[in-house]
């Protein structure tokens, strides 16, 4: 059958425009008809989905130039229990026409949906999840999303802890009364004369009820309507495995004689202790996961919710959503910084660990930026707000977090396949489990098919494969969040502990950026001051960084002179001045030739320099040689520390660069860099990145420049140094806020200790159904005379999903192997398109 959907399409202005959307969209296999509008910029497209979905033709309209409108949105899910539950609701979104893309996390309970808002509107997709058996957390007016999810959270776990009580105070006697009699002959036999079989049974029943249509109750309404979809779950599961054990009782209860001699047992306490763990477990389970999100709520915390704004000469207290651009603001001693800008008056230090994850206290002064939710020490300051709202460093790195949390790695595809077929293979378990007793049992046959089944029903529950990926990115996000690594996905998370190659610009990543003169030796009779000024007063006239280095040491020494009388720049070879009626020549070693300066007698200092990744320049006074200057961009504290760190992460460094094949080699020999590729083009970098791996495997690439951008794209994982321009922090997949290299190798011990902590949630998940699945069927039997009880199996399959949440809790004790220290100046908020 043919589907019509409207896409909406950006850019077109014209008539050539329609037609050239109108050909491409034609083009896509499977599109039957397109018809662009110009005026309401839409295409309506009939294609077959069998063929073709809207992904590929929203590809095709930006292959042909234009950009269509898409939309997220953010759904708070209510109601799911397991993995099958998770498919259910991204099948049922996914149905809906005009959805792009839809992924739901078990662990954060919330659905991230990408879909056309000119064909379909979050209404019908928040229908769509309720139909599918689902509940829908609806933000209200002016009610902030995370307290409402808390709030959710909170009543869940009261729900829970309440139906656990209630079960248990039916469930404990009732399993007392069952089982302590088969253990202890004494009670069995005063039971005996207190109550007939018959009596004792109804007793057993009058507990059992209130626990299965009681708090049982939810079981039935999700496992139904998880039938009804033909999408059984964990609820099906635990619904057909309680309902057999609990009517099979009713029926022995009261038609015991059309059952053969001997096999006239109840299991009430089966299916009450069943319902009673099963609910314990989702107990704790609901309590793991809210300390799972302990570090988004710390980010959350930290948001201040009032503001001390100067208006009229006055300070007005007011909330932080009235604040304006521009508005002038007071910090107080020990106050938070409501939202982001620039110090205007007063000065203080400021406490900056929520964006770098380093505790040390940075000043503030006039004109130094400052970032909203930081704690300001001991003085008192006020500044000019420039980002207030969503636009604040902190409101970004929040979203940011959200999304690498929502977001599935690679890895999380095996278990999606897995539970997609695991269910209904369980089912056909079960049945298969129950003929073979029942052929095969002898006298207690049914009584063994019955238990068997239910046990396997109870113990395959997929929970644990539903929350092993999720729960572990979702506190290997938010640790890193708090060592100041941002992560945008969760591909980004799984890629990075694979690569086996990290490419390092040189300019600002390894190096600080800002050239500085290290060397100026005199010749002949000349001094250091005289040359210093002289130069200095020439360079003065440049906007040359190495001009700007010069300069600035004068300034520093306190060396003056008297301003150029004249001034020339000799391009491609240096500078040449008067000043105070001596001319003053700067230049590489080939304007000193060009002049007829001999420079020989400096030979050897300038060979030196250049071995120690220094550039040198000769200054001639007056035609005669008088010093060698070396200028050098200093290598970045911490930058040999973290090379060091990623050789013992047993991985090869290589270093891209512009600079001259000597500079470079120098400062990779200084740094222990084991590969250097020298005078690239700005436009080769992707280049070089590919040339990399093609060389061996997975590369990630570090950079801060807008030249480094190609890049960070081509890398399989790039990294950005967040006090680095905004092009590549936008380009970037993971960021670094602090600007120190030691958050490389801390990226990718915690991107390690991630993965390594899924592979073991995953491992448990999977190794605890194919070991335990056969038990409970009965697998021991014949060689031990073991059955798994189903009270057993409940537990069992509770512990499973409570082990997984431990494991991935685990991750929030995480140590850094290096200690980063903060930028000199607070990193730029730069995350608005994440």
């Amino acid at each position: 059958m043919s589907t019509v959907i409207e896409l909406g399409v950006q850019g077109m202005t014209c008539a050539s425009c329609v037609g050239r959307v109108e050909r491409g969209l034609n083009k896509v296999p499977g599109v039957e008809h397109a018809a662009v509008n110009l005026a309401t910029e839409r295409a309506t497209v009939t294609y077959d989905p069998a063929q073709t979905n809207p992904a590929a033709l929203l590809d095709k309209v930006r292959d042909v130039g234009y950009e269509p409108v898409v939309a997220d949105l953010d759904l708070g899910v209510q109601g799911m229990t397991c993995a099958n539950c998770v498919g259910r609701v991204e099948r049922a979104l996914k149905k809906v026409g005009g959805v792009v893309d839809a992924s739901v996390n078990l662990a954060t309970e919330r659905a991230t949906v990408r879909y056309l808002p000119t064909s379909v509107g979050p209404g019908q997709l928040k229908a769509a999840v309720v139909n599918a058996g689902y509940g829908v957390l609806d933000t209200q007016a002016g009610q902030d999303r995370s307290d409402q999810e808390r709030e959710a959270r909170e009543r869940e776990v009261r729900r829970l802890r309440q139906a656990v009580t209630f079960s248990a105070a039916f469930a404990v006697p009732l399993l007392l009364l069952a089982m302590v009699p088969m253990l202890w002959m004494p009670a069995h036999m005063w039971l005996a004369s207190v109550v007939n079989e018959r009596t004792l049974n109804v007793i057993l029943l009058a507990l059992a009820a209130p626990v299965q249509f009681g708090p049982g109750r939810r079981f039935y309404r999700l496992g139904w309507a998880s039938l009804k979809h033909r999408s059984p779950d964990m609820n099906s599961l635990v619904m057909i495995g309680t309902s057999a054990a609990f009517f099979y009782s009713v029926l022995v209860t009261v038609a015991p004689g059309i059952f053969p001699e001997g096999t006239a047992h109840v299991y009430y306490e089966a299916s009450a202790v069943v319902i009673t763990l099963i609910l314990l477990g989702k107990y704790f389970e609901a309590i793991a996961k809210g300390r799972s999100s302990e570090a988004m709520k710390t980010l959350l915390n930290l948001q201040p919710k009032m503001a001390r704004i100067v208006r009229g000469g006055q300070e007005l207290e007011l909330p932080v959503d009235d604040v304006l651009i521009g508005d002038v603001i007071s910090v107080r001693p020990g106050e938070k910084v409501p939202v982001d800008g620039e110090v205007t008056g007063g000065q203080s230090y400021v406490d900056e660990s929520m964006i770098t994850g380093e505790p040390v206290p940075v000043r503030k002064e006039s004109g130094a930026a400052v970032v909203g939710g930081t704690i300001n020490q001991n003085g008192a300051f006020e500044f000019r707000a420039t980002k207030i709202g969503a636009d604040t460093a902190l409101a970004q790195i929040i979203r940011l977090v959200e999304t690498a949390q929502g977001s599935k790695p690679p890895i999380q595809g095996l278990a999606d396949m897995v539970v997609a077929v695991f269910v209904p293979v369980v089912l056909g378990m079960a049945a298969l489990t129950f003929l073979l007793w029942l052929m095969l049992g002898g006298q207690q046959a049914l009584s063994f098919a019955l238990v068997t089944t239910v046990a396997v029903l109870i113990i395959a529950c997929p929970c644990a494969m539903g929350l092993a990926t999720p729960t572990s990115v979702m506190v290997g996000t938010g640790k890193a969040a708090e060592l100041g690594v941002l992560f945008r996905s969760g591909v980004a998370l799984e890629g990075l502990q694979g690569v086996k190659v990290i490419a390092l610009d040189k300019t600002g990543t390894l190096t600080r950026g800002r050239p500085e003169l290290t060397d100026l030796i005199p010749a002949g009779s000349f001094t250091r001051a005289d040359v210093l000024a002289l130069v200095a007063a020439a360079e003065a006239q440049s906007e040359h960084p190495i001009a700007r280095a010069i300069v600035a040491t004068a300034q520093a020494e306190g060396v003056t002179a008297a301003p150029a009388d004249t001034f020339e720049a000799v391009p491609g070879y240096g500078l040449d001045a008067v000043i105070a009626g001596q001319r003053v020549q700067v230049g590489a070693d080939r304007y000193m030739q060009r002049l007829g300066v001999d420079v020989s007698d400096l030979a050897s200092h300038a060979a030196r320099l250049g071995d120690e990744g220094k550039s040198p320049l000769y200054a001639a006074i007056g035609g005669q040689l008088a010093a060698i200057i070396a200028v050098a961009d200093p290598i970045k504290d911490g930058s040999r520390e973290a090379v060091q760190a990623l050789h013992r992460q047993g991985l090869t460094v290589a270093m891209i660069t512009g600079d001259n094949a000597r500079t470079a080699h120098a400062i990779a020999r200084q740094l222990g860099i084991d590969e250097v590729l020298a005078e690239v083009l700005p436009s080769g970098k992707s280049d070089a990145v590919k040339t990399l791996q093609a060389q061996r495997h997975a590369v990630a690439f570090v950079g801060d420049g807008i030249n480094d951008a190609p890049a960070l794209a081509q890398a399989d994982v790039g990294l950005a140094i967040g006090t680095g321009t905004d092009v590549a922090v936008e380009t970037a997949d993971v960021i670094l806020m602090a600007g120190d290299l030691r958050g490389v190798p801390n990226a990718i011990a915690l991107s390690r200790a991630t993965l390594r902590n899924v592979k073991l949630n995953l491992f448990w998940a999977f190794a605890y159904n194919i070991v335990l699945i056969p038990v409970a069927a009965g697998a021991l039997y014949p060689a031990f005379g073991w059955l798994l009880s189903p009270v057993l199996a409940a537990a069992a399959m509770g512990f499973s999903s409570v082990f997984v949440l431990t494991n991935a809790l685990r991750l929030r004790s995480f140590r850094a192997p290096l200690r980063v220290i903060p930028a000199p100046h607070t990193p730029r908020s730069v995350l608005a398109t994440s």
